[in-house]
């Protein structure tokens, strides 16, 4: 709107000047004005129907030049249809349609004139063409070139955010699913010695009462980094690996670690750490009475493996559910892999991730 009306009444200013000050120009008439302001004022829609407006404008123009009235820069109004032209529906539309618009000027000059001889102005004409096709092109290049890397950035963006999201959530799951199940195991051994062994039903009770503590303390550190945006929570290790196992040998599990991790990378040791605790969870809330578990940890060049096994009767290959893709996601994520399911029968999950700097 701004546009066209500066546009318009700089057509306007600058022919009645013209018509003033130029020895020999023909006199600003209501005519002309109108003329000029109603070539002018038809830009408001020039976005909606460029094509059109370009061919209208031109010929509005063009009429404008023969008829004698006072020159001025009214061809400024087609040069901003054919710019908007390009710029909407690309070089190839805007020159056909610029080329026929001088085709049909050229027809009607020899209609008029009866002669096949081109005047200077026509040389400006093409020049004019193709300049501001050029330059709408390279605007509208330009315009592309940004909005893809607009779109790729919003897309970044996006997928870092939702690679966080299932960070964190794997985070709470892993917390909440371990110290729920280690609870759920406590509270059931509780209810069935109550009456007949009050002794161990306060041992269970204390065992609950350490779990649910360790658990609003690790979703506390999760949600003071979800508030503060910084990542300031302490990172999970192996170093705390002996936490899982008591709470493991709690639930009523004998428990054998062989070998030792050793020091690994903190990416490497967190994710071990969270694939074992998620390994242990599993053991106690999804396998068949079980009574033993093996953890073995094991060290090669460039390489970590860790398994852990339980002596599940009877276990089957388990659905994949949000623990067993999660510890999946955390071994991509640092270009190893873990496998999981029935063996020998009991159950087994098996991880190893890369080491990268070992050789």
């Amino acid at each position: 709107m701004v546009r066209t009306v500066v546009v318009t009444a700089f057509v306007l200013g600058a022919t009645s000047g013209a018509s003033r000050w130029q020895s020999g120009a023909a006199p600003m008439t209501p005519l002309s004005a109108a003329w000029l302001a109603a070539t002018g004022l038809v830009l408001l829609v020039v976005h909606r129907f460029p094509l059109t407006l370009f061919l209208l404008t031109s010929a509005s123009a063009f009429g404008y030049y023969t008829s004698g009235l006072p020159g001025g820069p009214v061809i400024l109004v087609p040069t901003i249809a054919l710019f908007v032209l390009t710029r909407q529906r690309g070089p190839l539309v805007a020159g056909s349609t610029g080329v026929a618009a001088l085709a049909a000027a050229y027809v009607v000059h020899v209609v008029l004139t009866r002669s096949f001889a081109l005047e200077t102005g026509a040389a400006f004409l093409v020049v004019w063409l193709t300049a501001v096709i050029g330059v709408g092109t390279a605007v509208r290049y330009q315009l592309d070139a940004l909005a893809a890397r607009r779109e790729q950035a919003d897309e970044h963006r996006h997928r870092l955010a939702e690679q966080e999201r299932l960070r964190i959530a794997r985070e709470v799951h892993d917390v909440v699913a371990h110290s729920l199940a280690m609870i759920n195991v406590q509270a059931g051994v509780t209810a069935h010695v109550a009456d007949r062994r009050p002794e161990q039903a306060k041992e269970a009770l204390l065992n609950i009462k350490a779990a649910s503590a360790s658990a609003l303390k690790d979703l506390r550190a999760t949600l003071a980094v979800l508030r503060s945006g910084e990542d300031k929570a302490p990172a999970p290790s192996l170093a705390q690996a002996g936490e899982l196992l008591d709470h493991a040998r709690d639930a009523g599990l004998t428990v054998d670690v062989h070998g030792t991790p050793g020091d690994l990378p903190a990416p490497v040791d967190a994710a071990a750490y969270r694939i074992l605790q998620e390994s242990l969870t599993n053991v106690v809330r999804h396998a068949d009475r079980p009574e033993h578990v093996d953890v073995r940890f094991e060290r090669r060049p460039g390489a970590f493996t860790m398994r852990v096994r339980d002596d599940g009767r009877g276990t089957a290959q388990p659905a994949p559910g949000h623990g067993l893709r999660g510890m999946g996601e955390r071994a991509a994520a640092l270009g190893g892999r873990c496998t999981a399911g029935p063996v020998g029968g009991g159950f087994e999950v098996c991880v190893e991730l890369p080491i990268e700097g070992e050789a």
